[in-house]
């Protein structure tokens, strides 16, 4: 795969992903079903990845930049499957177990420090389980996990086909490509 390529491929996952984010605010203030912070957390990893994604298709990078972006988009990726299959597992479980709806996230980041946030939103409340819309019988977060693991794929793809190939040049220095000796 070109460097052509791998920028247009960049450019897919940036639309793809701003095509999610644009869904979820969609149905955020369209619809009008309130996101939890475990989605507002998703919503984050899924920003982040596409932000990476925009800036490596700007940039059209060589393979060891290619490698970093790849790398950087597998790490929202893996942030955003986690939190993702975190709020399944909640909406699988007995709803009267979970701790009461958790208070708003201003509030909540305005008495703690945001890694103890986090902590709380993985413990997960009764409003992260809620099932409040679904597609073919998928909620939001099952879309979302599904998305997530997809992007995964696709990074550790990437970043095996670059390390494959970074593995077939000679280790003389000589280019493994007669045509490109001279350049």
């Amino acid at each position: 795969m070109s460097l052509a390529c791998s920028r247009s491929l960049f450019f897919m996952v940036f639309v793809a992903g701003a095509l999610a984010l644009g869904v979820s605010y969609y149905l955020e203030y369209a619809v009008g079903l309130q996101p939890c912070g475990m989605c507002v957390l998703q919503r984050i990893c899924l920003a982040m990845l596409t932000g990476v994604c925009l800036g490596a298709a700007i940039h059209g990078p060589g393979r060891l930049a290619s490698f970093v972006y790849w790398l950087l988009g597998l790490l929202c990726s893996l942030a955003g499957t986690v939190t993702a299959w975190r709020q399944v597992l909640l909406q699988t479980s007995p709803v009267h177990q979970l701790p009461a709806c958790s208070t708003h996230l201003s509030e909540l980041f305005a008495d703690t420090p945001w890694l103890n946030v986090v902590q709380q939103m993985f413990n997960g409340a009764a409003d992260c389980a809620q099932i409040s819309w679904t597609l073919f019988g998928l909620s939001l977060p099952e879309w979302s996990l599904l998305f997530f693991v997809g992007m995964t794929i696709l990074s550790l793809q990437q970043l095996l086909r670059l390390v494959c190939i970074a593995c077939r040049r000679p280790l003389s220095g000589e280019s493994s490509h007669p045509a490109l000796a001279g350049d």
